[in-house]
């Protein structure tokens, strides 16, 4: 089993609000998740208007299969023109990883 998580830091365009921040927001873990079937959720810089930081994880057999979808969901939010992609960061645990 392999578990790839993927770190997402995203600078967001005109927003003044949080609540506009979550409209920007959720519309995009949504896509990611009904896409490629991940866990996604906004994970940092919660008090800030015009940063998301989002996290994805993927589990499968496979460690290809993982890496292929982190970076399948690196590049749909990449393309998405009302963000701006800041960093993007992988890692990824697997069956010879002591826990």
């Amino acid at each position: 089993m392999f578990v790839g998580a993927l770190e997402l830091d995203v600078l967001l365009g005109d927003i003044h609000s949080l609540k506009q921040k979550r409209s920007v927001v959720r519309p995009v873990l949504a896509e990611l998740r009904r896409k490629f079937e991940v866990a996604v959720a906004e994970a940092g810089h919660l008090d800030l208007h015009r940063r998301a930081l989002l996290g994805v994880s993927c589990v499968a057999a496979d460690h290809g299969h993982v890496t292929e979808v982190l970076d399948r969901c690196e590049r749909l939010v990449a393309a998405r023109p009302e963000l701006e992609l800041l960093s993007a960061r992988q890692r990824m645990l697997g069956p010879d990883d002591d826990s």
